[in-house]
């Protein structure tokens, strides 16, 4: 059974969610307090961990930090009601694999636990896959339809961070960071022109289209219905 780790300190919303994920069918540990999270990550491992920012005797920061710094390569979750796009960088940076911001639907929830499971697997094999597109980390390869696409490095790193993210809308300054490690300024068109370079490779030869435009926000790759 996929087990989860909840670090959450509001009582309410820790004991919903537990509810929630065991009636999903996971196999749920709860506690309220910062250290004492950190305490059970490092003695044991979880399928994926649930963080809550602010916390009780240690902040999600430092949990993040250290638990990284332990080699404890868990996808984590964090639940803030901070919405803030260099706090989520910062996260980020720090190790972590998703945000949900406070007050969320349950759905959502479920959803993104399922992305970052299987994003984990992908992780572990070394592989990534979705309609005909299928990456091979370890063989640096992409291929559609059996067809080898030639990618640079930058396009290889954009396509891993898009794969990695399925259906997350994921905003140009957040691509800039990850991918770039620098924030372009809002009116340049550098991350427009390597998506278009990007489509132009693995979208526009093949059916359905992956990467998808948000406009006035990012981008997205995710599978659409016609």
């Amino acid at each position: 059974m996929t087990t989860l780790l909840i670090v959450e300190d509001e009582i309410k919303t820790g004991t919903y969610l537990k509810q929630g994920l065991q009636e999903a069918g996971y196999d749920v540990t709860l506690v309220n307090d910062g250290r004492q999270g950190l305490e059970h990550i490092l003695q044991q491992r979880y399928d994926l961990i649930i963080l809550d920012v602010m916390l009780p005797s240690l902040d999600g920061w430092d949990i993040l930090r250290q638990m990284r710094m332990a080699r404890h390569e868990e996808p984590v979750l964090f639940l803030t009601a901070r919405d803030n796009v260099s706090e989520k960088i910062k996260g980020l940076d720090l190790g972590a694999d998703d945000y949900l911001l406070k007050p969320f639907d349950f759905a959502e929830l479920l959803a993104r636990i399922r992305t970052q499971l299987r994003r984990n697997r992908s992780l572990a094999s070394g592989m990534y896959e979705i309609a005909d597109l299928v990456m091979d980390i370890s063989r640096r390869s992409v291929s559609r339809s059996g067809k080898k696409i030639h990618l640079s490095t930058k396009e290889f790193v954009l396509l891993e961070l898009l794969l990695q993210r399925r259906g997350e809308v994921l905003p140009r300054n957040l691509i800039s960071s990850l991918v770039w490690n620098i924030n372009f300024e809002s009116d340049t068109n550098v991350i427009d022109v390597a998506v278009r370079r990007l489509r132009s490779k693995v979208d526009d030869d093949f059916n359905p289209k992956l990467i998808h435009t948000v406009r006035g926000i990012g981008y997205v790759l995710e599978i659409r219905e016609e």
